[in-house]
C-alpha cells in the first residue's frame, strides 16, 4: 500500500517542537529573531514573505519585514544586510529572491553573516556541507526538509541508491548532498538528461526538482520507490500540480509526496526551525 508523506501533518508536528523550543528560549530571556528582506514588489515573493512572517509570529519568533525599494542600490542593500548582521535581536537572515535587475545576489548572498545565514546559501555553510564537516551550521531549508520526510517512513536509507533530478543550488545540488551524507549512492541529473529513465528508474529514492510539470511518468519509476516531488507548477487547467504525474505513478511506489501539501509546508517549517536553531548556537557561532 502506497503511502503519501503528509508534509502538512509533519510541518505542524515541527512546528509543535519549535514553538516549544521558542518558549524554552523565552524563559532564558533569548527570542529567536528573523530579517527578511525583500527587494521591490514581485507578488509570489511578497506572499511568501507574508507566510514566512506569519508563521514566525504564530511560534513566538521575532520576525522583521524589511522591504526595500527596487530602485536601491547595490550597496545600500548591502549595508542593510550589514546592519542586521552585527543586530544581537536578529539570529536569521534571508533576502528573498529574486532581486531584481542589476542586483547582485551572489554578493548579497556572500555580505550575510554565515553564521545567520538562515537559508543555508552561503558558500562557507555549503562547502561545510558538502564536506559533511561536524559542528552546528544551517543548510539548505528546503533539503533538510525532505531529509525529515524521509526519516519519517523510517525506512533504512544507507546502501540504498538516491537520483536527484534538478541541479539548482536552493535544492538539487544541496539535497544530492544531504543524501551522499546519510550514506546513500546519489546520481545527480537534470530535465536535459538524455538517458533520464534510465536513471530515475534505477532510484530507491527519487526527488525531482525541475519545475516541469508531469516529467516523470509512471514508466519513470522504479516499484517500491519512495517519490520526492518538489515541483510547484500549473497543469494546463490552471490546478496546482507537480513535476510527477502524482496519480500514473500512485500505486507503483512505496511512498510519494503530493502537490501541494508536500514539500512546501515542509520547506517554512523547516526556515522555522533553523532560525531557532542560530538562535540556540549564537554564542558557539559569535553571533552575540
Amino acid at each position: 500500500m502506497t503511502t503519501i508523506i503528509d508534509g502538512k501533518q509533519l510541518a505542524k508536528a515541527l512546528n509543535a517542537q519549535t514553538k516549544t523550543r521558542v518558549a524554552a528560549l523565552a524563559a532564558q530571556g533569548k527570542v529567536p529573531g528573523l530579517a527578511v528582506i525583500i527587494v521591490g514588489t514581485d507578488p509570489a515573493s511578497e506572499l511568501y514573505v507574508r507566510s514566512k512572517h506569519r508563521k514566525a509570529g504564530q511560534l513566538g519568533i521575532n520576525s522583521i519585514v524589511r522591504q526595500l525599494p527596487a530602485t536601491i542600490s547595490q550597496a545600500d542593500l548591502l549595508a542593510v544586510v550589514r546592519a542586521y548582521n552585527v543586530d544581537p535581536t536578529i539570529h536569521g537572515i534571508l533576502v528573498q529572491s529574486p532581486l531584481p535587475n542589476g542586483l547582485d545576489e551572489t554578493a548579497v548572498i556572500n555580505a550575510i553573516d554565515p553564521g545567520k545565514d538562515v537559508d543555508g546559501f552561503h558558500p562557507v555553510n555549503v562547502g561545510r556541507l558538502f564536506k559533511n564537516l561536524p559542528g552546528h551550521y544551517p543548510v539548505s531549508c528546503t533539503p533538510r526538509g525532505i531529509m525529515t520526510m524521509l526519516e519519517s517512513l523510517q525506512t533504512p536509507l544507507r546502501g540504498k541508491h538516491a537520483v536527484v533530478v534538478g541541479r539548482s543550488n536552493i535544492v538539487g545540488r544541496p539535497m544530492a548532498a544531504m543524501l551522499l551524507n546519510a550514506d546513500m549512492s546519489v546520481t545527480i541529473t537534470h530535465k536535459y538528461g538524455s538517458n533520464l529513465r534510465a536513471l530515475t528508474t534505477t532510484a530507491d529514492v527519487l526527488v525531482v526538482a525541475t519545475g516541469v510539470t508531469h516529467l516523470i511518468k509512471e514508466a519513470d519509476v522504479k516499484p517500491g520507490a519512495i517519490v520526492i516531488d518538489v515541483g510547484m507548477d500549473r497543469d494546463a487547467d490552471g490546478k496546482l500540480t507537480g513535476d510527477v504525474d502524482f496519480d500514473a505513478v500512485f500505486d507503483k511506489v512505496h511512498a510519494i509526496s503530493p502537490v501541494p501539501g508536500g514539500v512546501g509546508p515542509m520547506t517554512i517549517a523547516t526556515l522555522m526551525r533553523q532560525t531557532v536553531d542560530l538562535c540556540e548556537w549564537s554564542d558557539e557561532l559569535g553571533n552575540e
